[in-house]
């Protein structure tokens, strides 16, 4: 199964919904809850940082028995040093958006927790490609 949704930059009030979608469909597989909960963990936490980091973004998913393959793509100032970004209590987010209670810095830290693989791509000036990897067998 292959999912598609599009992430509005600044649009908290929505960040979130894939997550909740995707969650349903495990839920229908009958996934087990743990697994659930580390996949929506991780998708929620890149789901935020699209809508606070970047200019917009998408996120593709594809189900299979085997995993859950996640892919957040955006366009936006990209990370310059992914391994300071991963850095717990590391953040790049503006006052407002701390003002709202997020950008604590454990964005990509609890992702990769979640997650059963990690990538991330990105470009100064670009953009931001995460990939996350979750086994549901």
């Amino acid at each position: 199964m292959h999912f598609e949704y599009n992430v509005k930059s600044g649009d908290f009030s929505n960040a979130g919904s894939a997550s909740s979608q995707i969650k349903k469909v495990l839920k229908q597989l009958n996934v087990d809850s743990v697994t659930i909960k580390r996949i929506v963990v991780a998708l929620y936490e890149a789901e935020v940082n699209v809508v606070a980091h970047s200019f917009g973004g998408t996120i593709f998913a594809d189900v299979t028995a085997e995993e859950i393959i996640l892919v957040l793509k955006d366009t936006g100032p990209g990370i310059p040093d992914i391994t300071k970004a991963m850095q717990e209590g590391f953040s790049t987010a503006s006052p407002q958006v701390r003002e709202m209670g997020f950008g604590a810095g454990m964005g990509l830290p609890n992702i990769k927790k979640n997650a059963d693989k990690l990538e991330i791509r990105s470009e100064v000036g670009v953009g931001t490609e995460v990939k996350i990897m979750v086994k549901l067998s």
